[in-house]
């Protein structure tokens, strides 16, 4: 006997689902991109990489440089029953004379997060956890993830001694150029306050394409892409 449209619609959006559920999820890889930047208003250069740690680990490190100032962050992280989770965390930069270093722990079987270093007593935690709660640079990554997977940008940030919701929103598609060469972006805004992230996610490119950290109405920091491997 013959389906009917309907039947035949049903039958091919039920077959669809399936394959769907069957994509593998988001595949992490090893790979170093290279950003050109400003930071804090003079020409800089920037870095990220994802390397293998072993298993189900991995180093997620965001390097920022010029003559002024350097920044160097690094998440080590587990995929843990489908979510990214962070387990430690470095965070140095250096201005001129004055350093700080920050570290972060999250002890997941201990269900909380603490913090040493140049950190005020009230910002060392601990912070309690939940399924799903990640640090400011592992937010990165997730985006460039969420984004071109099409879900919900709307993250639980566990950073420096406290937590909060986070939501991005799209902001349309733009032309941005990548090496001499013009890529459409996805554009994605969060606000908090007098500060403002940006940034522009690239279809196959596993990092935001760009970033742009604003302060004030003013730019703090501006990385675009160069290339990747």
């Amino acid at each position: 006997m013959s389906l009917s449209p309907a039947s035949r619609l049903l039958r091919t959006a039920a077959t669809l689902t399936l394959l769907l559920a069957a994509l593998p999820a988001f595949a992490l890889k090893p790979f170093n991109a290279q950003y050109e930047a400003d930071y804090m208003g003079v020409s800089a250069t920037g870095s990220m990489s994802i390397e293998s740690q072993g298993g189900n680990r991995w180093k997620y490190t965001l390097k920022v440089a010029n003559k002024v100032a350097q920044l160097s962050q690094s998440t080590v992280f587990e995929e843990h029953n489908g979510l990214w989770r962070p387990l430690s965390g470095t965070d140095h930069s250096f201005l001129l004379i004055k350093k700080i270093r920050r570290n972060a722990v999250y002890d997941w079987s201990a269900g909380e997060a603490r913090w040493s270093g140049d950190v005020k007593p009230e910002r060392a935690g601990p912070v309690k956890l939940q399924a799903g709660d990640m640090d400011a640079l592992l937010i990165n990554l997730a985006i460039a993830r969420d984004v071109q997977a099409g879900k919900p940008l709307k993250y639980r940030l566990v950073d420096e001694g406290r937590a909060k919701d986070m939501a991005y929103n799209i902001a349309g598609r733009e032309a941005i150029t990548i090496a001499g060469e013009t890529k459409q972006a996805t554009k994605v805004v969060y606000r908090n306050g007098d500060k403002e992230t940006i940034a522009w996610v690239v279809d196959g490119i596993p990092v935001p394409a760009r970033i742009l950290q604003r302060k004030d109405g003013k730019d703090d920091i501006d990385l675009r892409l160069v290339a990747v491997k």
